[in-house]
């Protein structure tokens, strides 16, 4: 969803929007919902408001698929680009929550996509107990155990087991 900078009123702007976005880019079970409240300061537009998706992914330790709702808050302030300028800088803390935009609109579906995006864990956990599956056998410790022997002695360190025989 595109927006007119211009047509944003001085009061501000409430929207509701549902977007659907490609399988390749996340895996959402639904189209993410968006409540969002744009403000116009001079030049700055102010947008605070909420991302709802529910996503399917997969657990890093046991590689079982599971769902999980997100609700994160959004609150960015983007200026124009001409702001930026041609020099090169460093981002502040500060800074972390700004963008920027070029002429007079503002692609509010990639804000949306964005905040998804940067909201997914990156190592992401069906549960914080999770166990995962062993590394020799491939069980699923959270269901089953296995006979596997945990304690593994690298390689490079079995010579100095024999100083110790000594």
């Amino acid at each position: 969803m595109k927006i007119l900078i211009a047509d944003i009123p001085d009061e501000g702007l409430d929207l509701d929007m549902e977007e659907k976005f490609g399988a390749e880019e996340l895996s959402l079970v639904s189209p993410v919902k968006a409540h969002l409240e744009l403000t116009k300061a001079h030049s700055e537009i102010i947008i605070v408001g909420t991302v709802n998706a529910e996503l399917e992914l997969e657990c890093s330790r046991c590689l079982k698929k599971y769902r999980r709702i997100m609700q994160e808050p959004v609150h960015v302030v983007y200026h124009p680009l001409e702001e930026l300028g041609t020099d090169r800088h460093e981002l502040t803390d500060d800074e972390m929550d700004m963008g920027f935009y070029q002429g007079e609109e503002l692609d509010l579906r990639e804000l949306v996509r964005e905040q998804v995006m940067l909201n997914i864990q990156m190592k992401p956990l069906c549960d914080e107990n999770c166990k995962g599956i062993c590394s020799q056998c491939g069980t699923d410790l959270n269901t089953d155990t296995c006979s596997c022997k945990t304690k593994k002695i690298d390689s490079r360190l079995e010579v100095l087991k024999k100083l110790l025989e000594k």
